[in-house]
Formats: C-alpha cells, structure tokens, sequence
C-alpha cells in the first residue's frame, strides 16, 4: 500500500470510494461533501490523502482548516471524513492514513485536530472527548454525539491552555452535518 498526496484526477476515485464506503443511505451525501469540500477556500490550508494498492485507489481522508473562537492563536483541522473501499477495510487502511496525515500535519505546525466519528475507533490514534476539555462543537451536539466530537493534540502544551468554540469552512458549516 501507498499513501500520498491526492491530485485532481484523483476525484473520480476518491468520489466512488466514498460512494462504496457509505453505501447507498449515505454515500451521496458524503460524495456531495467531499466534493464541496475541495472546492471551498475556506477550507485551505487542506491536506487530502489517498491510499493506493495495486495502482488502485482504495481509501481517502481529508482534514480541513478549523479555527478556534477565542483569543488565543491556535492552528488547526478537522478531519473529515475517512473512506476505505469496503473490500479493503479491517486491513488498517484508515489508521495509515490517519497516522499518515498526523505526522505531516505535526510537521506544518498545526495544533489541534478534531474529528466528530466513531467513539470506539479514534481514540486508538490519540484522540480524546473535545467537550471535556473545553472544545464545543460548531453546532451544539445530541448527548450521544458528545463523545464522538475528539481532539488529538499534535504541538504539545496546547491542550489545558486553550478552550472555546472550533469554526469549520463553509462547506461544512450546516447543522446538518453535526446531527447524528
């Protein structure tokens, strides 16, 4: 498997793991996303991955810029979202990628990144509940979903010394995309 950098004739792939990866209830919907997503400003600086075997393109995540609503300076990104082609997946695809972006966004200096998924997942990559540690959501989140809104520090230090509201780009800015 190799990870790399994905480029715009990527898309198509990158849109038919997704599609795969979300199955019919929601593959559109996340497709829809992604592609807003590359095309928004807002969202620069990104990082978006690609994971290929054979020459084929099987997984993808993307981390978005964030920012943080308060007086500090804090540099930061939301991941979202993570796909594996559903043949692929349980082969640890998703935490190459994840680790992958990680270490590149560590090196250009971002501090924090956040990610609204799975509880029993992201948390084996260092990330921890965001709410407990004076991080909210951009949309006020169900109980349920509280846990499933996480941190993961990159710079140390940052953590304990900055709390408050995280702002995504505008394709992700709808209180649909918090709801669970």
């Amino acid at each position: 498997m190799r990870i790399r950098r994905s480029v715009e004739a990527d898309r198509a792939a990158i849109s038919h793991v997704h599609a795969r990866a979300f199955g019919p209830e929601q593959g559109q919907e996340i497709v829809d996303l992604v592609n807003e997503l590359l095309n928004d400003l807002t969202a620069e600086p990104m990082l978006s991955l690609v994971a290929e075997t054979d020459g084929k393109l099987v997984g993808h995540i993307l981390f978005t810029a964030a920012t943080l609503q308060s007086n500090q300076k804090i540099s930061a990104r939301i991941l979202a979202p993570l796909s594996v082609s559903p043949d692929f997946q349980c082969a640890g695809i998703g935490g190459e990628l994840i680790k992958e972006g990680l270490q590149l966004l560590t090196a250009s200096a971002v501090d924090l990144v956040f990610v609204l998924g799975h509880p029993g997942y992201y948390p084996r990559f260092g990330f921890q509940p965001a709410c407990a540690l004076g991080y909210e959501a951009p949309y006020p989140l169900s109980p349920v979903q509280q846990d499933a809104w996480m941190v993961q520090e990159l710079q140390a230090g940052v953590i304990g010394t900055s709390k408050g509201t995280i702002q995504c780009c505008e394709a992700l800015d709808q209180p649909r995309h918090w709801q669970e």
